[in-house]
């Protein structure tokens, strides 16, 4: 079965060095407390007894963001909550920061402008609305050009969440 939600499969490393497949999916977007218990009571039912170690076998609902096999709980559940909250959004821009997520966090806080269809769109909106174009030239400006030197000197960026849906952010 295949989820949007984050969550993790945990395995218990006695079973699994004992040829024994053992260990449970979490929901990561849960206290880390939380998934720690889930993780000792799996542990307590291994087929070995006394088990005690474990690791993170697989993952899924974290986007392109890769979780380690000894990741902590902490940073498990913070990545999870921030995509349960921000869903295709939390999820590109933790792309575009390469998992940084006070970096993706702060964007969202302080520099979210909002989503369009292009970041010509946004461009022309905010053209539109802070400047009298006269008649005669309305036609002539290229707001494809503006948006494009926009996002090169670093004064906006997007992030796409659909083929037609970008979120635009301003660069400083």
């Amino acid at each position: 079965m295949t989820s949007t939600n984050p969550r993790i499969y945990v395995a218990c490393l006695a079973a699994y060095n004992n040829g024994y497949l053992h260990g449970v999916w979490i929901d990561a977007a849960q206290d880390p407390s939380t998934i720690s218990a889930a993780v000792q009571q799996m542990l307590t039912a291994s087929p070995v007894a006394a088990a005690e170690e474990w690791a993170i076998h697989d993952f899924e609902g974290f986007g392109s963001i890769r979780i380690e096999e000894y990741a902590s709980f902490e940073r498990v559940s913070e990545l999870a909550a921030f995509l349960a909250e921000h869903g295709a959004l939390g999820s590109a821009l933790l792309d575009h920061y390469s998992g940084d997520l006070g970096e993706a966090e702060e964007a969202l806080i302080d520099r979210y402008i909002g989503a369009y269809a292009s970041l010509a769109d946004y461009v022309q909106e905010l053209t539109e609305e802070t400047v009298t174009i006269p008649a005669s030239i309305r036609y002539y400006i290229d707001y494809q050009a503006m948006a494009r030197d926009a996002e090169l000197n670093g004064d906006l960026f997007t992030v796409s969440t659909a083929w037609d849906e970008i979120h635009v952010f301003s660069g400083h």
